[in-house]
């Protein structure tokens, strides 16, 4: 199996900046995708970010564009999720994901425990 393990929520303002991370540990062979998810409460879990770890390859929800970078160190196994210009909307918890995939989407095998993000 894989272990995801996300860190780096918390509070900030209106316009301020987060960093969340995603390190990945044991099978990370079997997955080729990692991606970030977000609940807010009463609402129901959106996909933010993902990124192919082979080619490095990204996409985005629409609501995030130009404002948050999914980027990846190969290395650490672990995957970013810098997040600028942050609205009170983006208030939610934030789930790391694995799966496999490829073009438009990847199937989500594993998920993290989640960190919360609060815009306020």
């Amino acid at each position: 199996d894989v272990q995801l393990v996300e860190s780096g929520g918390g509070l900030v303002q209106p316009g301020g900046s987060l960093r969340l991370s995603c390190a990945a540990s044991g099978a990370t062979y079997k997955t080729n995708a990692m991606g970030w998810f977000r609940q807010a409460p009463g609402k129901e879990r959106e996909g933010v970010a993902h990124i192919y770890t082979a080619g490095g390859a990204t996409a985005y929800a629409d609501s995030v564009k130009g404002r948050f970078t999914i980027s990846q160190d190969n290395a650490k196994n672990t995957v970013y999720l810098q997040m600028n210009s942050l609205k009170p909307e983006d208030t939610a918890m934030y789930y790391c994901a694995a799966g496999r995939g490829s073009g438009g989407g990847y199937a989500i095998d594993y998920w993290g425990r989640g960190t919360q993000v609060t815009v306020s």
